[in-house]
């Protein structure tokens, strides 16, 4: 029961998927930002019945590639291009990291975070119609969307929390930080061994290392920007390596290294 209802906090938390409401305690929290990585097996679920839907009715490229691009915002809600916008308006002020802080918590989006979630959409929309649906290729984005969700929440329990973060604090400080971060290290480790048993050698390179250049631009920045990291950096983290991990994809296939 103590399972179900700590998978259920994350996904109520990560998803917009109906979810049963449990009161958050200290026990059901302890391990939620463990289970985050099942929002995105869930969200790869979702991608691949969309694309065999697509298939079966014959749908053009970029019905399919409409439907890829949007999913994840549609699943989770838009949680974490909410912290995407705010870290794109906080960055582009140049102030100090606490006027920085101030920013991630306005709610007011501005232009830069207007004009980058933009350019986010474009990419995404092009990247999704010019990837090629085989089934190699649709398991390493289920996997891809596993592998930012670990990494994401490895790094809310590894870099130092940022003052004032708030629900991001809360989580933190209730999870079991050493069995957390084995965990998600795991799973980690595993959606990377998954991408090379799917998608073979250059897949796995590709994916270690948008994830290993990722996770070094995220905690510098969220250290030395911020003063540590917060929900929305998080949020920023997993959306930049969810993209970078479509366009390592897609440019495999382009170059015709597999998949």
């Amino acid at each position: 029961m103590r399972i179900w209802e700590t998978a259920a906090v994350a996904f109520s938390l990560y998803s917009a998927l109906p979810m049963p409401a449990f009161p958050w305690t200290q026990k059901n929290m302890r391990y939620a930002l463990a289970a985050f990585p099942l929002v995105g097996a869930v969200l790869g679920l979702f991608c691949w019945g969309w694309s065999a839907l697509c298939a079966a009715l014959a749908l053009p490229p970029l019905l399919r590639g409409a439907g890829l691009c949007v999913l994840p915002a549609l699943v989770t809600g838009g949680i974490h291009l909410d912290g995407y916008c705010d870290t794109a308006d906080a960055l582009a002020s140049h102030a100090p990291p606490e006027r920085k802080r101030e920013i991630l918590h306005d709610a007011h989006c501005g232009a830069f975070a207007c004009i980058r979630l933009c350019i986010l959409f474009v990419l995404c929309f092009a990247l999704c119609c010019t990837l090629n649906p085989t089934p190699a290729a649709l398991r390493c984005l289920g996997i891809s969307f596993v592998l930012s969700r670990a990494l994401s929440g490895a790094a809310l329990c590894i870099l130092p929390i940022a003052p004032g973060s708030g629900l991001a604090k809360s989580f933190a400080d209730a999870a079991d930080k050493r069995r957390v971060r084995r965990i998600l290290a795991g799973t980690a480790a595993a959606c990377l061994a998954a991408l090379f048993c799917f998608g073979g050698w250059m897949s796995f390179l590709a994916a270690a290392a948008v994830s290993v250049i990722a996770a070094y631009r995220c905690g510098r920045t969220a250290v030395r920007e911020f003063g540590g990291i917060s929900g929305d950096l998080a949020g920023w983290f997993l959306v930049k390596e969810e993209f970078w991990l479509l366009a390592a994809l897609t440019a495999l296939q382009l170059g015709g290294r597999g998949l």
